[in-house]
């Protein structure tokens, strides 16, 4: 049996900001208001060094192909 192959790519529609946590919410499949509740609390509690790591992952993540003109 063949497994799916899932690749996470940061969303074109249904982000806030670079659409960092909606990458991550749907890879898991889950929510990506809990997902961002979470990182907001995490960034909080740890002294902002989740903005570090977003940044981080915004490099990492690539964005969504463009469905009109491919890339």
């Amino acid at each position: 049996m063949e497994q799916e192959r899932r690749k996470m790519e940061r969303p074109r529609k249904e982000r806030m900001l670079a659409g960092v946590c909606a990458a991550i919410a749907n890879y898991f499949g889950w929510d990506p208001t809990l997902v961002r509740i979470v990182y907001a609390l995490l960034t909080v509690f740890t002294a902002f060094s989740g903005i570090i790591i977003y940044f981080i992952l915004l490099l990492i993540i690539p964005e969504e192909p463009n469905r009109f003109f491919g890339r």
